[in-house]
């Protein structure tokens, strides 16, 4: 062998080593409580050094403390926290983080927050962020939480919806420490007999942006109106402008905050006719300082682009009819890439729903959190028919990147195939972002066992498929939706091991 050549094949040998080493997976043991009690639980975050695991067993609540090795270093018992809770959610900093719950006593539903620092230990007292009185027993949130990204602005928003006409919104906009910035309460006019609220969003400003929809009747999904109403931080009044929809319905909205170029993206599928196929996707980027919509933009999917994101469960004209929003990434250009899963159900006896035929938008609305709910929607996942066994479904996944015109620069197709019986732990995908690249992990059927797969996409949409994981143990079954993203490169998932709820950090 010339000593050239065997040069680059060494070096090609060492990178190829170094990738697959570079790949490692540690799993937590068993906790013999985990088996027998965990009702909730949620990955919190890397705090001080160590990995924070909040966990729920009926009427106690615990945060866990896991070294780099997942080794359990304590268990600690939160104090002052009620036995029932409505909701509870949590923001992460890099020496502490805060558990934001709501809970009813008599007629009032209050919403604290409690501070946990690196040791699992509960700081002070809890802080009484708002209350509502109410005259009856509530078993859906009353408040909501959102946070901006750079986590400095944090708001618990709740809604009265008791008059058709009009809805009240308040807003409590506080600090990184826990001050309150403002409060406001504000009406909303609601002009058309099906107008709703959608999503909300709150950037590093403390500006908050959510969208009134229309739909064309009751029971109808598609949106054939929307307004983008803006409240800036200390400002008490709402701005309203037009989306300027024309012979188009919109699917589900999503909102998010662009930072870097203080600017709102709105983005939906959209079809051309009531329940009609969805054809492509709609973008709507507002920007703050001039109060206008930079882009108002719809692009139709190509037939080619069609055929290759097309599942079993459709053919190449109804090839998007299956698949939902999952992610949205702002880049600092102003451009922007959006993920979307194909997912559906089917019943015994009966044929596969479609997107219509869930009240209540996606089939696992609600479901990407293990101790959440759908925020603006409804908990849990039901459809028409709801009490049948459920077959669950999870296929392709579509990636699409976008300038900061709007104008699509590529699409690329992650192709897998999921399903299972009575349960969707097991299925769908999580995407990390390491700066340079996007992972995908999700599970592949191989022998009759799970396997964790990762396929990476470049910022040019080249697709790289992975070599499988090293340390894939036997019985460890992953939850990958349910994973959350620690460090640049680390990962922690809950997996299933035998009866037990365990945990594994991935690095790649």
């Amino acid at each position: 062998m010339p000593v050239q050549f065997r040069q680059i094949f060494l070096a090609v040998l060492l990178l190829i080593s170094f990738d697959i080493s570079a790949q490692k997976i540690t799993y937590s043991n068993p906790d013999d409580e985990d088996s027998r009690q965990l009702s909730a639980y949620e990955i919190i975050g890397k705090i001080g050094g160590n990995i924070m695991i909040y966990k729920n067993y009926r009427d106690d609540h615990y945060v866990t403390l896991y070294d780099q090795q997942m080794k359990m270093i304590s268990k600690e018992k939160l104090p002052n926290i009620p036995d029932r809770l409505i909701n509870s959610d949590f923001i992460n900093y890099p020496d502490f983080a805060y558990m934001i719950y709501q809970y009813q006593k008599k007629s009032t539903v209050y919403c604290v927050a409690q501070k946990i620092d690196a040791q699992g230990k509960a700081v002070g007292d809890p802080v009484e962020m708002d209350t509502t009185h109410i005259n009856f027993w509530a078993s859906n949130r009353v408040y909501n939480m959102i946070n901006s990204d750079d986590k400095n602005k944090i708001a618990v928003f709740k809604l009265n919806t008791k008059s058709e006409k009009i809805h009240y919104l308040t807003t409590c906009v506080f600090d990184k420490d826990l001050k309150l910035i403002n409060k406001h309460r504000m009406s909303i006019p609601m002009p058309n007999r099906y107008d709703y609220l959608t999503e909300f969003a709150i950037d590093n400003a403390g500006d908050i942006a959510f969208l009134r929809a229309s739909s064309a009747s009751q029971g109808e999904d598609e949106i054939n109106k929307a307004q983008l109403l803006y409240k800036p931080l200390n400002v008490e009044g709402l701005s309203e402008f037009d989306l300027e929809l024309k012979d188009i319905y919109l699917d589900d909205l999503k909102i998010r905050s662009d930072n870097t170029n203080g600017r709102f993206l709105i983005t939906s599928f959209y079809s051309k006719t009531r329940r009609g196929n969805l054809e492509g996707m709609f973008s709507y980027l507002w920007d703050k300082q001039t109060k206008i919509g930079v882009t108002n933009s719809r692009i139709p999917f190509a037939d080619d682009f069609r055929s290759e994101a097309k599942g079993t469960n459709s053919g190449t004209k109804s090839a998007f009819n299956d698949y939902f929003l999952r992610n949205i990434v702002m880049r600092q250009d102003g451009g922007y890439i959006i993920t979307a899963e194909s997912i559906y159900t089917t019943t015994r006896g009966g044929s596969p729903l479609n997107r219509y035929d869930y009240i209540y938008g996606s089939p696992y609305a609600g479901g990407y959190t293990p101790i959440g709910t759908n925020p603006y929607l409804y908990p849990w996942y039901r459809t028409r028919s709801f009490g049948q066994q459920t077959r669950y479904y999870a296929d392709n996944i579509v990636v699409l990147s976008f300038n900061d015109k709007g104008v699509m620069e590529w699409s690329n197709v992650i192709r897998k195939s999921q399903y299972d019986d009575g349960s969707d732990n097991f299925l769908g995908y999580n995407m990390s972002n390491t700066g340079s690249e996007l992972h995908f992990l999700f599970n592949q059927q191989e022998k009759r066992t799970l396997m964790l797969s990762d396929q990476s996409i470049e910022p040019s949409g080249q697709i790289t498929r992975r070599p499988t994981l090293r340390n894939l143990d036997k019985g460890f079954d992953f939850m990958p939706r349910y994973g959350k993203q620690i460090g640049a490169k680390t990962i922690i998932f809950p997996c299933q091991y035998r009866n037990y709820i365990c945990f594994a950090k991935v690095e790649l």
